[in-house]
């Protein structure tokens, strides 16, 4: 069953009782959602952004761009149909925006001659061009041989170069607020097979990993079972923080680790980056993992799990 409404121009503070309509960014036919900006007025003191009250199809606007409008003139009416759910205005919201800003390819992100800070910048741009507000950005890059570590913006200053290793972490909210990572390496050139190999192997220690954090268990169970499995195969152990919880935080409890007393509990949002350094090269990756009644669904970010080769 369809409802139309009418959405009246708000008194937007400081008792002004006009606005010009400047721009509207919706039109007749399009989809909106609720708090979708989908117009811009000018005040006497400011130029301000209205939100949308109504998820629905536009229907009509009812004052033209370059017009002015007494508060309480209906401006735009918007048919509602249905009422739709948060979650799936949320999943629409996705599915209709996600090509407005197509992700730039690695090979235009990464380049010879570029410093760490500005691949981090060009990932924080991104994301903040999609909603996100907080987050941290790191860039690490690294010749063959020589490992590095992620370190604060402004230490990120060395200049990229043909044949490094180049590993990137996202790590920030999404529109919702909610905390997710994304970690990946990339090589200007081709990687060796023996980077290959290291990057096979920490997929099987994140694999095995995933594989205890089933709902009831003990982190500190957790973290010396994964400690156990890297010794015996010979790979560094763990020594500060392989895998956590994130939420409304960038790290939040429980901490994989053996001071910790809380146990794995479904619907947690738990983030698992084994990292080490062994053979002269950094090797990690770096995903998130809702928990289900049986363990780990499947992983939130579809980013391929390889090194991207930049040759």
């Amino acid at each position: 069953m369809s409802d139309l409404k009418e959405f009246k121009l708000p008194d937007v503070g400081e008792g002004l009782t006009e606005a010009d309509i400047v721009r509207w960014h919706v039109q007749p036919g399009d989809q909106v959602i609720v708090n979708q900006i989908i117009v811009e007025i000018e005040t006497a003191k400011a130029v301000v952004e209205l939100p949308s009250p109504y998820a629905g199809v536009v229907a009509d606007l009812l004052v033209p761009e370059g017009a002015t409008a007494d508060v309480g003139t209906p401006i735009i009416s918007v048919n509602v149909g249905d009422p739709e759910t948060p979650e799936q205005a949320t999943q629409r919201a996705i599915s209709e925006t996600e090509d407005l800003v197509p992700a730039p390819p690695a090979e235009a992100a990464v380049e010879p001659g570029m410093r760490d800070r500005d691949v981090a910048a060009i990932a924080q741009c991104y994301s903040q061009r999609h909603g996100s507000e907080h987050g941290i950005y790191l860039c690490a890059s690294m010749p063959p041989g020589k490992p590095a570590q992620f370190s604060a913006r402004h230490y990120q200053n060395r200049i990229i170069q043909e044949g490094d290793a180049v590993a990137l972490l996202v790590e920030d909210a999404g529109p919702g607020g909610m905390y997710t990572e994304l970690g990946r390496t990339c090589v200007v050139g081709r990687a060796s097979q023996e980077m290959k190999d290291e990057y096979a192997f920490a997929l099987e220690a994140r694999k095995f990993n995933l594989g205890l954090l089933k709902p009831g268990a003990a982190c500190k169970d957790v973290f010396a079972a994964y400690n156990d499995f890297m010794r015996k195969n010979g790979r560094p152990e763990e020594k500060r923080l392989h895998c956590h919880g994130q939420g409304y935080d960038l790290v939040e409890r429980p901490l994989i680790r053996n001071d910790e007393p809380m146990n794995i509990e479904k619907d947690m949002n738990i983030v698992v980056h084994p990292t080490y350094i062994k053979g002269g090269m950094l090797t990690w990756y770096c995903d998130n993992y809702l928990i289900g009644a049986d363990g780990p669904g499947e992983r939130l970010h579809h980013f391929p799990e390889e090194i991207t080769e930049l040759g």
